[in-house]
């Protein structure tokens, strides 16, 4: 019903910046919330960042004031702004969406992409 693809992920030097692309096709207009989530080597999937679709925002404590969260509603694509990245930021992070349905809340994840940083 919702597909999301995932782009923008690769090897950056810490301190650098980075942006992750989230296009979603399918029944795009019933998604209410987007996100970004990560999970690094051996450990849970946390989240990043999330934005609804009135506008408001919500970020783990980690990536406050380095990272954005946007979308582009004509593009259907939701983007995340990584600056001042940190080793402990890489992992592989995976674009989330909720969607609301006859029957209740259906949620639907990308395939991940990997983003590594490197000393």
């Amino acid at each position: 019903q919702v597909q999301l693809v995932e782009s923008g992920g690769g090897l950056v030097q810490a301190g650098g910046s980075l942006t992750l692309s989230c296009a979603a096709s399918g029944s795009t207009r019933s998604i209410y919330s987007t996100g970004w989530y990560r999970q690094g080597a051996g450990k849970q999937r946390d989240l990043v960042a999330t934005i609804t679709s009135g506008g408001s925002t919500n970020y783990a404590d980690s990536v406050k004031g380095r990272f954005t969260i946007s979308r582009d509603n004509a593009k259907n694509t939701v983007y995340l702004q990584m600056n001042s990245l940190k080793i402990e930021d890489t992992a592989v992070y995976f674009c989330n969406g909720l969607a609301r349905t006859i029957r209740g809340i259906d949620s639907y994840w990308g395939q991940g992409t990997q983003v590594t940083v490197s000393s």
